[in-house]
């Protein structure tokens, strides 16, 4: 070979190096391959003369390998076919298969990832996708996909490719029922939808299922919240793909920009109507890219005796938080609840048992209360930026400096420090000036609470309430709230915090901050509350068992597995006007239910019923009792993965 070929060979290869070695993956896949396919055509010269050069070009073809989830899915990476499914779903009979005692079965629909009576839905939105299988089989043979004969059943494309999803969800038999309608109302636009029901533990797995992504459309439910937050759900940066270790819930792979950048900021401003603004955006993108068909509402429901007036069924609150309302006909002052489940301990911030919330309510009342997905003051005012009860002023930050990181977690300002600049993420180069946004807020009492000994809730108790819930040995099932404190100040009417600089947590306005405790109560064995180590708190019967509390009732007795008894604090006010309370545990469900229509139980709140009580709805329609029918923040939806390995 000549000097001239050899260098002309060499330069090539370098010149494919320099390339892979400044732009890196991110780099045009078609450019590359060009550069890689003439590299391995110029080295079959010089293949005998430099096994190192052979090498090179290996690592150049390991660069540009692409990674699993970049390919777009044949089928659903077409929004005129994922639109078409939506369109060809037959919602409606899905809900009536597993609900047939349902009347109102539209209420159970949704058309976003919101409930229709959620503050931050701005719909309807457009494209309207409800019901309509005409419109459905037009866009599937806009996209290509056609009947070659009139008797054919499922649809193909010019490759003779048959349309079939793979459609992958629990082995429920719930899912297993509503699924089939799915696959009819499919099958007559000539879809083939291949049901595949596997368990759970795969399903939702850490390594396994929807985690990694192994599905084409997948079937679960997620709860709906007061707060939507979506940002884990619907950004970009929260994809699980293999590069990033699988971090995220965005398994349909979904990176729409506006929708991305509309989610982030949604969660990262605390002013309200700047919160609905953007998630409208989110919503109008989620919709007409059709990356999610919301399929419906579950549905739960709370019954009662005819005797029981005042309870306020809600999809987000517990009927204890409606506790002021209640009120018993024909004189009576006793009511009875029929629990399945008992608490396990009464020590709130190590157990977060619904049924152990409820109690809590009538021993501790709350700071707010969540009704119909927006929240309300019941014990504390709302402190919000609106009310002038929260600032959020721009702080100076430096070096050294404790902040708020990316993470959620308390950090020391250095060089590569990743925190919230005005609502984009942005490495900290170590020395620039910063600012960040110091949340300051006042968690004020609406009126002086009273504990069932008399005594009034003060400074003390609130400044205790601060000092076990964020000592590390207090049990407690989460310390955010404690990590992103720079300082707590507490008087008898409240407490005033100061939060690091960049935490903006948008439920900043709901309090107390922290809990309350009597720091004045003398226990059994002597000893003042106040003066007790954190590590013991979850053993004493006077936090555990039977709390003094500054709600409207006081807890009498326990008797474990068979009833908890109460009694009205008489330092509540307004005075309840119920005397007595007792709360059965009923674990079966029928019987809970017989008990109820003997009157023998004057509610069943809806965590005892479950879905299991169409029946009383035949007792509610012949007046025997009262039933409401909630349609639950429990929405089960079916994901379109866009990408494929």
């Amino acid at each position: 070979m000549s000097a001239k070929k050899w260098f002309s060979v060499l330069a090539i290869l370098v010149l494919a190096s320099m390339i892979v070695t400044a732009c890196g993956a991110p780099a045009t896949p078609q450019v590359v391959e060009k550069v890689v396919t003439q590299v391995v055509k110029e080295t079959q010269v010089v293949e005998k003369i430099s096994t190192q050069i052979i090498q090179q070009t290996q690592v150049v073809t390991q660069v540009v390998a692409k990674e699993d989830f970049t390919t777009p899915d044949p089928i659903l990476s077409d929004v005129k076919v994922r639109q078409a499914i939506a369109l060809c779903t037959d919602r409606a009979g899905a809900i009536k298969s597993v609900y047939p005692f349902v009347t109102d079965q539209k209420a159970l629909l949704m058309d976003t990832f919101l409930t229709k009576t959620h503050w931050a839905y701005g719909g309807p939105y457009l494209p309207d996708l409800s019901y309509n299988p005409d419109k459905g089989k037009a866009l599937l043979d806009e996209a290509g996909w056609k009947l070659a004969k009139p008797d054919d059943t499922y649809r193909t494309n010019k490759n003779q490719e048959t349309l079939a999803v793979k459609f992958t969800t629990t082995d429920a038999q719930f899912r297993q029922t509503w699924s089939a309608v799915v696959e009819q109302s499919l099958k007559g636009c000539g879809i083939q939808l291949l049901r595949n029901f596997v368990p759970a533990s795969w399903w939702f797995g850490s390594t396994s299922g929807l985690q990694r992504r192994d599905f084409q459309l997948g079937a679960y439910a997620w709860v709906g919240e007061a707060d939507p937050k979506g940002q884990t759900l619907y950004s970009c940066n929260q994809i699980p793909l293999p590069s990033n270790n699988w971090v995220g819930q965005n398994y349909m792979g979904w990176c729409n920009k506006t929708a991305s950048d509309a989610v982030i900021a949604a969660n990262n401003t605390l002013n309200k109507d700047e919160r609905k603004k953007f998630y409208n955006i989110v919503q109008q993108e989620f919709v007409k890219d059709m990356v999610s068909l919301p399929m419906f509402n579950r549905v739960e429901a709370e019954a009662w005796g005819n005797n029981f007036l005042g309870l306020k069924p809600d999809p987000t609150e517990y009927g204890t938080a409606s506790v002021e309302q209640w009120s018993l006909k024909n004189n009576k002052t006793s009511l009875v609840i029929g629990f399945s489940q008992e608490p396990a301990s009464m020590y709130a911030i190590a157990e977060s048992a619904a049924v152990q919330r409820e109690v809590n309510d009538l021993v501790f009342g709350r700071g707010y209360t969540q009704f119909s997905y927006d929240y309300q003051p019941w014990l504390f005012e709302l402190s919000t930026l609106e009310n002038k009860l929260a600032t959020n002023n721009m702080v100076d930050v430096k070096a050294g400096d404790m902040v708020w990181n990316t993470d959620n977690k308390p950090e020391k300002l250095a060089k590569g420090t990743r925190i919230i600049v005005k609502g984009a993420e942005l490495t900290y180069d170590g020395t620039s000036a910063l600012q960040l946004p110091q949340l300051v807020v006042t968690y004020k009492m609406k009126n002086p609470l009273t504990w069932s000994d008399g005594k009034p809730v003060v400074a003390a108790d609130l400044q205790l309430g601060y000092k076990q819930d964020c000592n590390k040995d207090s049990g407690a099932l989460d310390y955010t709230t404690c990590d992103a404190t720079q300082k707590a100040e507490f008087s008898d009417t409240g407490e005033v915090v100061t939060y690091l600089p960049g935490y903006q947590a948008s439920l900043y306005f709901l309090g107390p901050a922290f809990s309350i405790y009597p720091a004045h109560e003398v226990l059994k064995d002597g000893r003042k509350l106040a003066d007790v180590p954190a590590k013991e708190w979850s053993t004493l019967p006077e936090i555990a068992e039977l709390p003094m509390g500054y709600g409207p009732y006081m807890m009498t007795a326990w008797n474990k597995g068979q009833n908890i008894k109460l009694t009205v604090n008489p330092n509540y006010k307004p005075a309840p006007k119920i005397k007595d309370i007792t709360i059965v545990i009923i674990a079966d469900t029928n019987q809970a239910k017989a008990q109820l229509l003997s009157g023998d139980v004057d509610w069943l709140e809806k965590a005892t019923l479950g879905a299991d009580f169409g029946d009383l709805i035949t007792a509610g329609k012949a007046g025997k009792i009262g039933i409401q029918v909630i349609a639950s923040p429990t929405w089960e939806h079916i994901d379109f993965n866009l990408f494929t390995k």
